[in-house]
């Protein structure tokens, strides 16, 4: 006499349920952790030296953007073909001499490709190279013009193809 064995669907024991946790914990481990070293290492966290100085000076920052405003002045700034421009004018459309000029470029990402960038002066204009890549920029403007008085701008950029869109 033989005896035949059943065929039919597999058994679900204790050591299947186990396997299944051990996959499911496992995939959520190693994307908090993949998750945790790509922020680690993608930006420091810095934001200032010092936070009570930086709370004590934004007082100071924003009197002189009110001070910056009511001058009624516009700035243009321009990259075309690796240059950067920048100009400023009066209310009347006259365009005021700099005395010295340059250009922060920060990216939103990371601070490890921010630069600066020492704009040369003539005139009323400031220029220079810049190598950049296309992408998502901050951009700060920081100019000195002839009667001593300073122009601080922020603006948020998009470069394609080396031109400013």
């Amino acid at each position: 006499m033989t005896h035949s064995r059943k065929t039919g669907p597999a058994e679900f024991t204790g050591r299947h349920m186990l396997a299944i946790m051990i996959f499911f914990f496992g995939v959520i481990i190693a994307v908090n952790v993949t998750m945790a070293t790509i922020a680690r290492t993608s930006w420091s966290g810095f934001v200032v030296r010092n936070s009570y100085v930086a709370s004590q000076e934004f007082n100071e920052r924003a009197a002189a953007a009110r001070q910056q405003a009511a001058r009624g002045w516009t700035s243009t700034l321009e990259l075309a073909e690796g240059q950067v421009s920048f100009g400023l004018s009066d209310r009347q459309g006259q365009t005021i001499p700099l005395r010295s000029a340059s250009v922060v470029l920060k990216s939103p990402m990371t601070d490890a490709t921010d630069r600066v960038v020492e704009l040369a002066v003539a005139g009323s204009r400031a220029g220079g190279g810049i190598d950049v890549r296309d992408g998502t920029w901050v951009v700060e403007v920081l100019a000195d013009t002839h009667d001593g008085l300073a122009w601080h701008e922020t603006r948020r950029i998009t470069i394609t193809g080396e031109s400013l869109r």
